[in-house]
């Protein structure tokens, strides 16, 4: 990725998901260092804040702004979407990158399975409660961190909340395939609006993912890949790549790796399967 500008992004505005640690953090710092003004979330309200105030005086940029709040709570998705809205008076970029993974099954407090919580039902809610604003911004983007992963998901609508059977890393991979395919289908609802929508595989990245619950087999390959993983800021490269880019303006319903178009799975490509999970999601998050 050619190395941006430092004042590209003067008078953007950026919410970055998931922003006090790994992708997300690297994320904001690039973008805070371009000049917008950026705000991160987290779960920890003292961690956020810090993260905020680390995140300023590394870029130089005083204008880092923390919400917190627990992404697998939807009463919490509410919350921060509202005080967005009630903070910046338009929002250019939303960079949907908090995400985890559970190698036990955990429920939320909306009694949903965490890792689709999480990952993908508070992304969509939070995408859906900001969406007037970015609209009112455009052009804006919306970039959501998924994985190559995705490939090896399945959707299974008769058992999505995984209640008969748990594997930890399928169960993760179902979710970054939800991301992919919300994605597409977002894509083609703001067709003509001036508001565009990608997703992205960041690589393997040397992160905190996991470390909650671990799993035996997660830690294995994490090991096996160390060698060869990528840092937080080389794997946010595609994310601020997509967020910022001059180049990248006119990119929507696409999925990227190494800041360059890759195609995604053809399940995650199904137009059909998309728009049952849009459904789906929008009655899991009525309310």
């Amino acid at each position: 990725m050619t190395e941006q500008p430092a004042g590209l992004m003067a008078g953007k505005t950026v919410l970055v998901t998931g922003g006090t640690s790994g992708i997300g953090r690297a994320t904001a710092a690039a973008l805070a260092a371009m000049g917008a003004r950026v705000g991160i979330t987290g779960r920890d309200q003292e961690r956020t804040r810090n993260a905020a105030a680390e995140l300023a005086a590394e870029s130089g940029n005083p204008q880092v702004d923390d919400f917190a709040a627990d992404l697998s709570v939807q009463a919490e998705v509410r919350r921060l979407a509202s005080a967005v809205l009630d903070r910046y008076p338009r929002l250019d970029v939303l960079v949907n990158n908090a995400g985890g993974f559970w190698n036990s099954r955990h429920v939320s407090a909306d009694g949903l399975e965490m890792t689709f919580a999480l990952n993908h039902l508070a992304p969509f809610l939070l995408t859906s409660l900001l969406l007037d604003r970015l609209k009112e911004s455009a052009p804006a983007r919306i970039v959501t961190v998924a994985s190559a992963a995705h490939s090896l998901g399945k959707l299974d609508f008769d058992d999505l909340q995984n209640e008969k059977k748990y594997f930890s890393p399928l169960i993760y991979a179902q979710s970054k395939l939800a991301n992919v395919l919300f994605t597409h289908e977002l894509a083609r609802r703001l067709d003509g609006t001036g508001v565009t929508a990608t997703a992205l595989h960041p690589g393997l990245v040397r992160t905190t993912l996991g470390t909650e619950d671990p799993s035996r087999l997660m830690n294995v390959l994490t090991f096996l890949g160390r060698p060869t993983s990528k840092s937080p800021a080389q794997g946010a490269a595609t994310v601020v790549y997509l967020a910022s880019a001059p180049e990248a303006a006119g990119f929507t319903g696409q999925y990227f790796v190494n800041c360059k178009p890759k195609s995604s799975s053809k399940t995650s490509r199904d137009p059909a399967l998309a728009a049952r999970l849009w459904q789906v999601s929008t009655d899991l998050v009525a309310g």
